[in-house]
């Protein structure tokens, strides 16, 4: 099932290659096809934004940005539906909007949304993965730049992860310290030869010198890959067998990071603060 989807695009390049289709005429159509997607986000956290500022007393209002992709997975499809059914479960009749603190979810200052990126419209053109990363970085940033709004990322399974880090690596001005809470570490080089699998997020991180420490905290399913990888990008990795000696110490490290987490059912959270200089990431993923 995975195949069909990560191939869909090929599929697509090729029946057009096969009718002679010139390919700066596809190119041409796939960009427009960009740039409208990416216009959406940006016109909408451009309103958004304005009407923010315009009530005034932010410095910090969190804007969902969905990204509704799951070909990179490598079983189930089902993350790339993901964005709709939280904002769904978020809304549900059965809850209220007010936070633990009091903070009430309905005033757009504390919390905003720009809709989802079209993963799947862009998919269906052709564009392919890298293309397409560049994409989901590209509308990060563009919520990161109408201040005072913060994203707040809903995947989408784990390979957007590396398109995400590494906008906010970029807009920050420099790497990331991560703080990585998971089952397993998600390093391989090319989990199945695809480099943008769910499984290889964080190679492609420390390749890209997109954080300057990696702590990985919980792995309990790992294999020599995992560790050599580790080794190799010098990641700190904290595995449950060793929990109880290393408890004292990881206790300390949350204070030190800011909100990065990602649930088990692929949803990615960001939550960046605008008062501090310190490029931390929390990264939790909540198994079970």
């Amino acid at each position: 099932m995975s195949a069909i989807g990560r191939s869909r695009g090929i599929h697509y390049l090729q029946k057009l290659s096969a009718a002679n289709i010139p390919s700066d005429l596809i190119e041409k159509g796939q960009s427009r096809v960009i740039d409208a997607s990416l216009t959406l986000i940006r016109e909408k956290a451009k309103l958004k934004g304005e009407l923010v500022r315009a009530l005034g007393g932010s410095l910090a209002s969190t804007s969902l940005l969905g990204v509704p992709l799951g070909h990179n997975s490598s079983f189930l499809q089902g993350p790339a539906f993901a964005p709709p059914r939280i904002r769904e479960a978020m809304w549900c009749g059965s809850t209220n909007s007010t936070t633990e603190e009091g903070k009430e979810l309905k005033d757009p200052r504390v919390l905003t949304d720009v809709g989802d990126l079209a993963v799947q419209e862009i998919r269906d053109c052709g564009v392919d993965d890298d293309r397409l990363m560049n994409v989901v970085s590209e509308s990060v940033k563009i919520v990161m730049e109408e201040d005072p709004l913060r994203p707040l990322v809903l995947g989408g399974d784990h390979s957007i992860s590396y398109p995400v880090v590494r906008a906010v690596s970029q807009k920050l001005g420099g790497p990331v310290d991560i703080l990585h809470l998971d089952a397993h570490p998600d390093i391989y080089d090319a989990f199945e030869g695809n480099k943008y699998s769910h499984a290889s997020p964080f190679a492609r991180i420390m390749e890209g010198g997109y954080a300057r420490r990696l702590l990985q905290v919980g792995i309990r399913s790992i294999n020599s890959e995992g560790r050599e990888q580790g080794k190799r990008f010098g990641v700190e990795q904290y595995e449950m067998r060793t929990f109880s000696r290393d408890r004292h110490f990881l206790e300390h490290l949350v204070s030190l990071f800011l909100i990065f987490f990602s649930l088990v059912f692929f949803t990615w959270l960001t939550c960046f603060h605008s008062s501090t200089s310190l490029h931390k990431i929390f990264c939790l993923r909540i198994e079970d």
